[in-house]
């Protein structure tokens, strides 16, 4: 069977894939993780940033002893993936986006911070509060999300992920927007299939952002589908 690790997305958890999983792991050896300080995990010193979280993902392959994976990431786990991929090419079969932003400026990081403000987010969203608070428990999810805005604004100033070094992944990449989604448009996403030298194009119809908004068994077989023979590197 063909190793598959499931990347979860900004403010989420490994637990938050429990549903995709559940539908793959007939048909691969499916690994997940916690990024550094979700789902509980300590809190690191240093910025969330995408350096830390290929690092998290390289420590999962050397944990398992996994030469190379195809790697899922949802959202924020789809940039960290094509990140790892730049750092880690050989480790790497092929890698599925869904929901990743890609467009990041001063602007869009502005835009998407003014959304994670905790004391806001207590008031307005107390039951998002509350699952956010049981996800990261006993970490404070107030500093989760503090962290992850920080991370926004610095790929704002500085994307990790520029033209230039997209092109020079060379893996098999398929990159999925939903039609709906609020934080993340097809004309992003559509850009960066462009800059990819591999890579093949979805738009999800009737699919909004959140990972609960897309049909864990639509989007499995979509997954299966990619992973087809056909797609799938030599080794």
């Amino acid at each position: 069977m063909e190793n598959l690790i499931l990347l979860h997305g900004a403010l989420g958890s490994a637990a938050t894939l429990a549903p995709l999983k559940n539908e793959l792991e007939a048909n691969y050896r499916i690994y997940t993780l916690d990024f550094s300080g979700h789902g509980g995990k300590p809190l690191p010193e240093s910025p969330f940033a995408m350096p830390l979280f290929a690092q998290n993902i390289l420590q999962l392959m050397e944990q398992e002893q996994l030469e190379r994976a195809h790697i899922f990431g949802y959202s924020m786990g789809g940039y960290a993936a094509l990140y790892f991929a730049l750092q880690y090419p050989e480790r790497v079969k092929s890698i599925f986006t869904l929901a990743t932003k890609f467009a990041w400026s001063a602007e869009a990081a502005e835009k998407e911070g003014k959304m994670l403000n905790p004391e806001k987010i207590q008031e307005k969203v107390p039951h998002f509060a509350q699952t956010l608070a049981q996800r990261h428990a006993p970490q404070r999810w107030q500093d989760v999300m503090l962290k992850t805005a920080e991370m926004m604004r610095h790929l704002g100033d500085s994307p990790a992920l520029t033209a230039s070094l997209l092109a020079q992944i060379q893996v098999p990449v398929l990159v999925a927007v939903g039609d709906r989604d609020n934080m993340v448009t097809p004309e992003e996403t559509i850009w960066t299939y462009r800059q990819l030298a591999n890579a093949s194009l979805l738009v999800l119809p009737d699919t909004r952002h959140p990972l609960e908004a897309v049909s864990p068994g639509i989007l499995a077989q979509t997954i299966r589908q990619f992973l087809a023979p056909k797609n799938v590197t030599i080794s």
